[in-house]
């Protein structure tokens, strides 16, 4: 880390940073923990051209989350530009590996989350889903928003960088036609937006704590996609959260579709060694 950053972040704390580390799990961001004598934080620091909007936009999610008051997650200190970096500083938490009882409460909560609800899906702002641009804009019927606010715009992304073909995508009447006969009767709720195993912590003192968000009114069972996508949660998160909110006779099937956006943007990301992961969903249902 640059000094002069050091210095500078000491002045915003008002307390003299003894030790700076890398923190590794990061793959848009350098991650540092910064400790002075009595606490520690959490530093983010990105040089692209977006990178404080992006910082701006993810402060906001945390903190929207946290106005529910059903689920943690870290205090944000500071967001700004200094130099050629953005920085993002919040609280430090220091985690653990969870427990069955810590899935239990993870699930809880997020299903209390999962109850603030809203008038139409989407919000208010547009924000990211990693390093992606993310449309929120509003819809009142859940088909229209999927499609046009979620699948379309990966879609089109997918094939100006030539990673699937026009005749691999299908229309939006044909996408219309499909998600209707699938999405009836869903009600908008908080989402953290892209929930998979990095995006949580467990405190040592057993909170559950959300990261990283990419937050918009949608139909709950997207964070439980997300969730499932990448090896899953404990078996009694999954339990305890269906106690609060049940799960229907069609949501092994909208998982699916839900997995499709997630893997969309890995695709356009990271490339084709998603492609046919995207190619089998898209054969199943459309």
């Amino acid at each position: 880390m640059q000094t002069d950053l050091k210095i500078h972040l000491s002045g915003i704390l008002n307390e003299n940073i003894e030790r700076v580390s890398t923190v590794h799990g990061g793959d848009i961001s350098t991650a540092y923990k910064i400790e002075t004598v009595t606490n520690a934080y959490f530093l983010k620091t990105n040089q692209v051209s977006k990178a404080l909007n992006m910082f701006e936009i993810e402060a906001n999610g945390l903190q929207l989350i946290a106005n529910t008051n059903t689920i943690k997650t870290p205090k944000v200190l500071a967001y700004n530009r200094f130099d050629n970096h953005a920085f993002l500083l919040m609280e430090f938490i220091e985690s653990k590996s969870p427990s069955a009882k810590d899935f239990e409460h993870l699930g809880q909560q997020l299903a209390q989350l999962h109850q603030c609800d809203s008038e139409n899906f989407g919000l208010d702002t547009d924000n990211f889903i990693g390093s992606l641009p993310q449309s929120n804009t509003q819809h009142s019927n859940w088909v229209d928003f999927y499609i046009h606010e979620r699948l379309h715009p990966q879609f089109k992304l997918a094939h100006r960088k030539s990673l699937l073909a026009s005749s691999e995508i299908p229309s939006v009447e044909k996408m219309g036609n499909s998600l209707s006969q699938l999405f009836k009767n869903i009600k908008p709720s908080l989402l953290h937006g892209d929930l998979w195993s990095g995006n949580y912590l467990i405190s040592e003192d057993d909170t559950p704590y959300l990261i990283d968000p990419a937050v918009y009114f949608g139909h709950n069972e997207v964070d439980i996609a997300m969730s499932k996508l990448f090896g899953g949660f404990g078996e009694s998160f999954y339990q305890v959260y269906a106690e609060i909110i049940p799960f229907s006779n069609e949501t092994s099937a909208r998982m699916e579709i839900y997995q499709l956006y997630y893997l969309l943007v890995h695709l356009n990301l990271f490339g084709n060694s998603y492609r046919n992961s995207v190619k089998t969903i898209l054969k199943k249902f459309f």
